[in-house]
């Protein structure tokens, strides 16, 4: 059973980050599994590195879209996935040397940030692109 579970509190109505963020509960629910499992610490590793590759992957697919689309909390945003990356860069630099291995409170974080970033932060721009859809009668462009 996964230990995050999608629930509709996080979908922002836009299908393509929606996507997005359910895959990231995969990769995280992948991370947990091969934890508590007991998986080789190689395992473990690519895992973690999967799981930050496509965080940066998305970020940069709705920076683009904030961008596009003149999201007014752009900059502030970024810093928010600007502070994800530097953190979870310094724990696969640290795995990758030996220094830390995989614990409960590294997930621990990445769980947490993972939704309170989607409920709160994500779902700032979720609104604004429903208020920008209501307004202009326009599809949301997501190029």
């Amino acid at each position: 059973m996964p230990i995050l579970e999608w629930k509709d509190d996080f979908k922002l109505g836009i299908n393509t980050f929606d996507a997005h963020h359910k895959h990231l509960f995969e990769l995280y629910n992948t991370a947990y599994e091969n934890f508590v499992g007991g998986a080789p610490v190689e395992k473990l590793g690519s895992t973690l590195d999967a799981l930050v590759d496509y965080a940066t992957y998305h970020f940069s697919a709705e920076e683009k879209w904030m961008k596009e689309n003149k999201y007014p909390k752009y900059a502030g945003h970024m810093n928010h996935h600007g502070s994800f990356t530097t953190r979870v860069t310094e724990i696969q630099i640290d795995f990758a040397e030996g220094r830390k291995t995989i614990s409960l409170e590294i997930l621990a974080f990445l769980k947490d940030w993972i939704t309170n970033h989607i409920l709160t932060v994500d779902a700032d721009y979720g609104r604004f692109a429903a208020k920008i859809q209501r307004r202009e009668g326009l599809s949301i462009r997501l190029s």
